[in-house]
């Protein structure tokens, strides 16, 4: 009988849990943090500091995303609730690169 071969837990990389940690002492605590599935390609963690600057950090799926929330002080868990969308600033440079301009 074959065994079950058990896929490794999801971690975020030290690079990863920089970025974020970066991040919160550049833009402010508490920071927000969103994870959302991208399918294969993992889970995209969106980052929205008190200031309202955002920001990601790419990791494997979202056990890792979930992982790096907890591992990085200062960096709550959210969702895209009226709160979180309200704290978010996106200036014009933003808005024309989204534009496709």
């Amino acid at each position: 009988m074959a065994e079950e071969i058990e896929n490794p837990p999801q971690m975020p990389t030290t690079r990863q849990l920089a970025a974020a940690r970066g991040f919160v002492a550049k833009h402010g605590a508490p920071s927000r943090a969103v994870v959302e599935n991208i399918g294969l390609a993992g889970a995209r963690v969106v980052l929205v500091g008190p200031d309202g600057a955002m920001g990601d950090v790419l990791v494997a799926g979202t056990d890792a995303g979930a992982a790096l929330v907890d591992a990085v002080e200062d960096l709550e868990a959210a969702e895209w609730d009226s709160e979180t969308v309200k704290t978010v600033k996106i200036g014009a440079a933003h808005r024309r690169k989204m534009a496709g301009r």
